[in-house]
């Protein structure tokens, strides 16, 4: 199998400790008045309750004699039918990963590589402006004699390498022709430890698959090799393969918040055990001009 436009695998960090941090108590408010909003039932029934009560209110003081007073049996009907509704239109509502897959694949890009001897390599990148340059890991093209890249509508265009940074593995192509219609994607903001993400890529081949974890731990430092190490990464754990290199780490409303870089693994074997890295956005972003987030 292609090993090539695979996800750096790197040692597991060592000696490396999460230090825990003492949120200000006003955050810490914050925070606790942020999870009263994660109850929408709660929230949901107390303001059917109100509506109900306002409108037997209103009701009663302008219903005429012939007209039947409401019941408490009325009212309580009132306040199911409601929260029977509310539940109906939660389950319609799209998932998180659907909201963040939708929203991010019409800028994802295949990237395929060809090297000396003829070696092929297929990475991801994504679209990350108006005039169609494309963010990838600077692996996925580094040494590449020929570059093409595949837009979601299905475009192929040759394509070079515009800018690099090797202390941070990002890299930016132009490609030579554009699709119709370039849709670059949302450069997000930081992430926060325990925030859910998805990798957008195209693991062994199969692309465009998503895959859904979270936010492990921040600022992570990785040795690839003795001569490159990479600093102030994200860790997570959706998985990653060979194929995804280069693809976008998303949070829930599809912004990219990563780059995907590599993959710890002990084995020393080129897939997937539970540790991903990705570039933020705020640095690989700077490469290719973004403002700062």
């Amino acid at each position: 199998m292609d090993r090539l436009g695979s996800p750096l695998v790197v040692d597991p960090p060592q000696g490396v400790a999460d230090e825990e941090s003492r949120e200000p108590r006003s955050r810490r408010r914050a925070d606790r008045l942020r999870g009263l909003t994660r109850s929408p039932r709660r929230w949901l029934v107390a303001t059917l309750v109100v509506a109900v009560v306002l409108a037997v209110g209103v009701y009663a003081l302008t219903r005429g004699p012939e007209t039947p007073p409401i019941t408490a049996t009325d009212v309580n009907k009132a306040v199911q039918d409601g929260i029977a509704k509310a539940q109906q239109d939660e389950a319609k509502a799209p998932t998180d990963a659907t909201t963040a897959y939708q929203a991010a694949l019409p800028s994802i890009v295949t990237i395929s590589t060809v090297r000396g001897g003829g070696q092929r390599g297929t990475g991801a990148g994504v679209v990350a402006s108006a005039e169609g340059s494309v963010l990838t890991a600077r692996h996925v093209v580094d040494g590449a004699s020929s570059i093409e890249v595949a837009f979601s509508d299905g475009t192929k265009s040759p394509a070079t390498v515009a800018e690099q940074d090797e202390d941070t593995d990002i890299a930016v192509l132009t490609p030579q022709r554009l699709p119709q219609v370039v849709v670059p994607a949302v450069l997000g903001g930081g992430a926060k430890v325990g925030d859910d993400v998805f990798a957008l890529g195209h693991p062994l081949g199969l692309n465009g698959s998503l895959s859904a974890g979270v936010v492990s731990a921040l600022d992570r430092t990785i040795r690839v090799d003795s001569s490159q190490t990479l600093k102030g990464l994200i860790q997570f754990d959706a998985a990653v393969n060979p194929g995804n290199s280069g693809g976008p780490l998303l949070d829930k409303a599809g912004q990219v918040v990563g780059i995907v870089t590599g993959l710890a693994n002990p084995s020393e074997q080129n897939f997937f055990v539970g540790i991903g890295f990705a570039v933020p956005i705020a640095t690989a972003g700077g490469v290719v001009g973004a403002p700062p987030q």
